[in-house]
């Protein structure tokens, strides 16, 4: 008889392999690999089905359709609210604001029914006191302090929620695994059973989730397979804006984002986040130009500002904020060589205004036009958009979904746009200037001296 091969697994990632080795193959993590023995080969013996097969014209869609959590900007990402057995995962940096996102979340829903909110990072004190302090109290939102999976399944059997919240996954444990809280197995496990007890009973399921120090989803990639939906909340710790990007999402799109700003009675969603990324001064000053970046599906006006200023130094310094360091420099060189512009002995700043971060090609011309501003001591005006992604050889390009940013400018009454050409018909209200390269952008812009 054939002996049964040894499979050894990895206990951080769950990576196998048939021969030890000091380090995984798949985390690079050392002195994880452990012996594991492969389970015997059997056939599969046919059982009792749970529910018989269906037509799926036969199939209700009532139970799947989608209730309003109460907060607008949540329901937009997850596409029209929490589907009754979805499970979502949500993530973000510490602090960014989960939790109280999360106790709103669970205090409007109870107002429609009971709600449990199972918390294993805090006493259920110091929910109550964050409580207090966001107005979220009800009397049919239930609070347990649980890491056993075991007492949680007792609490919904007990309380009977249509919402259920669990902050966090990684400190559940099951008690029939071995291994740490927060480990590959256990962090499996709770997931599986979690899962399990939303579609059963139809609860809708919100996991918290953390993240590694490079913003991944910790635990196995296994995780993000499970559940139905996968959210990401970030923002920068020094800005009021906080995003929620849905990365999977079973039940509606992946490209629509939620805005909300944190403020000190909670985190407040935003319909209409672009005022937060805009100067509040009546005169133009040098070196600005407004842009219209598309975070999603949602368009949002943003303030690039450049300064361009001697220095006494022999290596000019350049700097930014909010912008990819590498795309400024390639926008500088391009200045310098298809305009003429010298700015090689120049100290160069770009950052943007709000904490906004913006990455994506359509900002290459507000820069270029921002620094150029900046270069000339030229105000550009006030009611003036620039779109468009600059190539290395000083051409302007087109961008994604430029009408709907032109529109989006057009309805804060801003009155003219710069833009790439073949943008197609105008916009009513809005004066469009097609521009087929970086100088001539910049022309249009000293002729308004």
């Amino acid at each position: 008889m054939a002996k049964a091969k040894t499979t050894f697994r990895c206990t951080e990632c769950g990576w196998s392999t048939f021969k030890w080795v000091g380090r995984c193959g798949e985390c690079q993590a050392w002195g994880t690999v452990e012996e594991a023995g492969a389970p015997a080969p059997s056939a599969v013996v046919p059982a009792a089905v749970t529910s018989r097969a269906r037509p799926i014209t036969e199939i209700s869609v009532e139970s799947a359709e989608a209730v309003p959590t109460g907060i607008g900007e949540l329901d937009r990402v997850l596409g029209g609210g929490a589907v009754p057995g979805g499970v979502v995962l949500l993530a973000g940096e510490p602090g960014v604001g989960k939790s109280t996102l999360l106790l709103e979340v669970a205090a409007r829903r109870a107002a429609d029914g009971p709600v449990l909110y199972v918390t294993g990072e805090e006493s259920a004190g110091q929910v109550r006191l964050r409580a207090e302090r966001l107005g979220a109290l009800s009397d049919k939102l239930y609070l347990a302090a649980e890491t056993s999976i075991a007492s949680l399944a007792s609490h919904v059997d007990a309380v009977g929620p249509g919402l259920l919240i669990v902050d966090s996954v990684q400190t559940m444990v099951s008690p029939d695994t071995s291994g740490v809280p927060g480990g590959v197995t256990q962090v499996r496990q709770v997931t599986g059973a979690l899962i399990q007890i939303a579609k059963e009973r139809g609860i809708a399921t919100i996991l918290v989730g953390h993240v590694t120090k490079d913003g991944s989803i910790a635990g196995p990639r296994l995780l993000e397979h499970l559940v139905d939906v996968v959210l990401h909340f970030e923002g920068e710790r020094h800005s009021q804006l906080r995003l929620l990007r849905a990365v999977k999402n079973r039940y509606g799109p992946t490209d629509e984002i939620g805005c909300f700003e944190l403020t000190e009675s909670g985190i407040v969603g935003l319909a209409d986040p672009s005022g937060l990324f805009l100067t509040e001064r009546t005169d133009p000053v040098p070196g600005t130009c407004i842009t219209v970046a598309l975070e999603g599906r949602r368009p949002i006006i943003t303030e690039v500002q450049a300064l361009v200023a001697p220095t006494p130094l022999p290596a000019p310094r350049r700097a930014t904020s909010g912008l990819d360091t590498s795309r400024v420099n390639m926008i500088l060189a391009v200045l310098e060589k298809r305009t003429g512009m010298k700015l090689a002995s120049l100290d160069v700043y770009a950052s943007t205004v709000g904490g906004v971060r913006l990455t994506e090609p359509a900002v290459d011309l507000a820069l270029a036009m921002a620094a150029g501003s900046s270069h000339n001591d030229v105000a550009l005006p006030r009611e003036l958009v620039a779109i468009g992604e600059v190539g290395l050889a000083g051409d302007v390009r087109a961008v994604t979904g430029i009408r709907r940013r032109v529109s989006e400018a057009q309805r804060l009454g801003f009155t003219e746009a710069i833009v790439p050409r073949h943008f197609g018909d105008p916009v009513p209200g809005i004066r469009v200037h097609e521009v087929e390269e970086l100088s001539e952008a910049l022309t249009r812009v000293r002729r308004r001296r």
